[in-house]
């Protein structure tokens, strides 16, 4: 038999009882508009406002144009199968979503990395910066992200589409993800899992040790300053962006470097509602708050020039 016997999936969401799925598509909608809102807010403000025409806020507006889209490739068809008996997707747009889904989360990876080199440079070599990072080199970096998790992406995509599905076609989660697609598939896929847990595990453990890394050296770098308002200053630049590694790393470790079993899947719906619906909507909130530079800027663009009145009355810090 071939893939072509089976042309549909059934995704089963991610409850199956009805007197909480209105709730639960009230809560995951304002969720996701306030993802909408939150992370264009800060790609447009990246934008149009020129004084943040840097590098850490350059990498910050590609996080947030990933975060929106990240989150896009999954929620609304969630949302719809909370509203909807209909759950079915096709082969063919169940595969691009594993793709999407995929080739976004890695990238994202990625620039977070590349945030934390950025951070090490503008802490530890603030003199060389504008060298280091200058914008064909920030162009350069963030190609290669891109480039990377489309690679990383496809070869997952690849590898799952050529899998033969015979008669079981009923998802276990509510969007397409590899694991819950090789426990359908009526071949061997020990190989597959392998493939999974090891390249998946090479690209999360070396982008997460290179972010250990960087941060290691500004914490040394740090102990050194003498002036406490530098000290923070410093800190407070790197917190908003080691709690957004937090959140991405410590759910992505847990669902992709454990084996595909029935009680693991079923933890996966979990941490894929946090990492698809719950942290992509948290990012703007947690960049905002740490960041007077983009709460001044995003002021200006909702208030215009009531902006300074506004902080000067006390009602914006």
């Amino acid at each position: 038999m071939n893939q072509s016997v089976v042309t549909e999936f059934i995704l089963l969401g991610i409850n199956n009882q009805p007197e909480l799925q209105l709730y639960l598509f009230t809560v995951f909608l304002m969720f996701y508009l306030f993802c909408f809102l939150g992370n264009l807010s800060i790609v447009f403000v990246v934008i149009f406002d020129h004084h943040l025409h840097n590098p850490m806020y350059f990498f910050l507006g590609n996080l947030s144009f990933l975060d929106f889209f990240y989150s896009s490739t999954t929620v609304p068809k969630m949302l719809a199968g909370l509203v909807v008996e209909e759950k079915r997707i096709s082969f063919q747009g169940c595969i691009t979503q594993l793709h999407m889904f995929h080739f976004l989360g890695s990238t994202e990876a990625m620039f977070l990395t590349t945030m934390s080199y950025d951070r090490y440079v503008a802490i530890c070599n603030p003199l060389r910066y504008h060298v280091l990072m200058a914008k064909t080199i920030c162009i350069q970096l963030s190609a290669v992200c891109w480039t990377t998790g489309f690679i990383y992406s496809l070869t997952h995509t690849i590898l799952t589409s050529r899998l033969p599905f015979c008669l079981m076609n009923k998802l276990t989660h509510f969007y397409c993800d590899i694991k819950p697609l090789l426990k359908l598939a009526c071949t061997d896929t020990h190989l597959n899992e392998r493939l999974v847990s090891i390249v998946t595990g090479s690209v999360a453990l070396f982008t997460f040790m290179l972010i250990i890394m960087s941060y290691t050296f500004i914490s040394r770098h740090l102990l050194n300053i003498q002036s406490t308002h530098s000290r923070h200053k410093a800190i407070s630049t790197c917190t908003s962006h080691m709690t957004v590694v937090l959140l991405y790393y410590g759910t992505g470790f847990c669902t992709y470097l454990r084996p595909a079993t029935k009680d693991s899947l079923e933890q996966d719906r979990i941490t894929g509602v946090l990492f698809t619906v719950i942290t992509p909507a948290l990012n703007p909130l947690i960049y905002t708050l740490r960041n007077k530079d983009v709460k001044k800027a995003l002021t200006k663009m909702l208030f215009g020039n009531m902006g300074p009145r506004l902080r000067m009355g006390g009602r914006f810090v």
